[in-house]
Formats: C-alpha cells, sequence, structure tokens
C-alpha cells in the first residue's frame, strides 16, 4: 500500500468486462511529508475519494481480491481516505 493524493479522474467509456460502474482517479504518490513520490497510476475508486484527498491505494493482487467473484483488470484500488496521520515532522502530522 501507500499514501497518495488524487490529482484527477479519467472517464473511459468502453471498459473491459468487470469494470462497469468503476470510478477511475489518477493519484499522485506521496511521502510522509505531502511530497511526490514516484509516478501517477490509474486507481479503481468505490469508496467516493474526490480530488485533493490523501488516500491510501492497494496495489497487485490486494486491489483485485476485493471484487470476489469476479475477474476484473486492476493494478491498484483506493482503499481510504485519509483523515490524518501521526509522523513527527510529516505534513499532516504532529510535530
Amino acid at each position: 500500500m501507500f499514501l497518495g493524493k488524487v490529482i484527477g479522474s479519467v472517464w473511459a467509456t468502453q471498459k473491459e468486462n468487470g469494470m462497469e460502474n468503476l470510478k477511475l482517479m489518477v493519484v499522485q504518490p506521496i511521502d510522509w511529508r505531502g511530497e511526490e513520490s514516484g509516478q501517477t497510476v490509474i486507481a479503481a475508486d468505490r469508496i467516493g475519494a474526490g480530488i485533493g484527498e490523501q488516500v491510501i491505494v492497494s496495489r497487485g493482487t490486494p486491489a483485485r481480491i476485493l471484487f470476489t467473484g469476479h475477474s476484473v483488470p486492476i493494478d491498484a484500488i483506493i482503499v481510504g481516505i485519509v483523515d490524518s496521520f501521526e509522523v513527527p515532522g510529516a505534513a499532516g502530522g504532529e510535530e
């Protein structure tokens, strides 16, 4: 899993089977200080994250197994919206 910031949305009218009704968001990985930390990813979103929110993203097999009984061609999914966190010296954390 990694911490990221939602920076955009993706609209796709044609999708593979199993991806119907899935919202897709562009997520910029960030480090604990809120600095960019890697290449952007497109992540499925079933929990309603919005642009500008910090999120927790799961990748690979853990992302796919959330869709029990379905074979869904995704590599990343937003699994949490961050309200706050505490890491000394980090953006959003306690000093």
